[in-house]
């Protein structure tokens, strides 16, 4: 019989690990928290405080507040009475090897130890948990994820099927919309389309085709719209007439678009491009308050999440 969670622990309060903590705390949750850094608990009370009204207006869970975060000064005392483990520490292996090491030493057998790393695959350091090593899952976010309902659930060699389960069974319960991988892989499935995407953006920049805040404003007024409703399969099969999908890849169209694959760039940023794109950012952004443009974004994903909440989550 599988085990309510209450109580999580978010180990790492950087800028995962803190929405991480405000997601929990709206759903009506215990967080207990921790982080070596200095200023880290007065930083993250902060930033809850300062993402709370974003929750208020998606809607809080029966007991919802953030009087119920309490911050530990170990990842041991953190963990030693929860339920469910949120990883956030850097992204380095030999940290991953020794934190883990330490989770699974403290963590109550029960609780799944999750970690949102980005880069790392969970075997690389899994088996440095001596006790329960079966309880490593994915639980890799989308940025922020307060607000973003992404999350991507996996495992590595030693991770149990019923753990995996138990992740998906959490983050759905938290109103998240967790995707399962069905391997390991480099930068799992949102990153590496990510970045696929940045490359050919900053080739398209390098070759000299586009400006950077032409670049930008390609995907915000074009594909960007689609791509909030339809994965890049169904806005494809929707493009495809009354054949869908399977109409279009004996086309001369799609020809041109495998003609195109071949054409893209394949770059390293050098020093002249960083400064180029910096440059362009710059130019960009600079009649907006940084500060304003985050609050913006964050209020213009909540009134769209509100849309596709209203319509049943998304049009799949």
């Amino acid at each position: 019989m599988r085990q309510t969670i209450h109580t999580a622990a978010i180990i790492g309060t950087g800028v995962i690990g803190a929405s991480w903590a405000t997601a929990f705390l709206a759903r009506g949750m215990d967080v207990i928290a921790t982080d070596p850094a200095a200023g880290a608990e007065q930083a993250l009370r902060r930033t809850v405080a300062a993402q709370w009204a974003a929750m208020e207006q998606i809607g809080l869970s029966s007991g919802a507040s953030p009087e119920r975060l309490r911050f530990v000064a170990s990842p041991e005392e953190a963990v030693v009475e929860v339920d469910f483990v949120q990883e956030n520490g850097p992204e380095r292996l030999d940290v991953k090897r020794d934190l883990f090491r330490r989770l699974d030493e403290a963590a109550p057998a029960h609780s799944p130890l999750a970690t949102s790393t980005s880069t790392i695959t969970i075997s690389e350091f899994q088996d440095a948990c001596t006790r329960h090593p079966e309880r490593v899952v994915l639980g890799h976010p989308f940025n922020p994820p307060h607000l973003v309902p992404l999350v991507e659930v996996g495992g590595g060699k030693l991770t149990s099927e019923d753990a995996i389960e138990r992740a998906l069974a959490f983050y759905r319960a938290m109103g998240k919309h967790p995707i399962r991988l069905r391997r390991e892989s480099k930068g799992h499935v949102a990153n590496r389309l990510q970045a696929a995407l940045w490359q050919e953006a900053f080739h398209l920049v390098s070759s000299g085709v586009a400006s950077v805040a032409d670049v930008d404003a390609a995907i915000a007024h074009g594909p960007g719209l689609r791509w909030s409703l339809l994965g890049p399969f169904l806005n494809l099969h929707l493009s495809g007439g009354p054949d869908g999908i399977g109409g279009l890849f004996d086309k001369p169209l799609w020809q041109a678009t495998e003609g195109m694959w071949r054409d893209l760039g394949s770059l390293s940023v050098s020093p002249d491009l960083g400064n180029r794109v910096v440059a362009g950012i710059m130019e960009e952004i600079a009649a907006r308050d940084p500060v304003e443009l985050v609050r913006q974004r964050d209020d213009i994903l909540v009134k769209l999440l509100k849309l596709k909440a209203a319509t049943g989550g998304s049009l799949p």
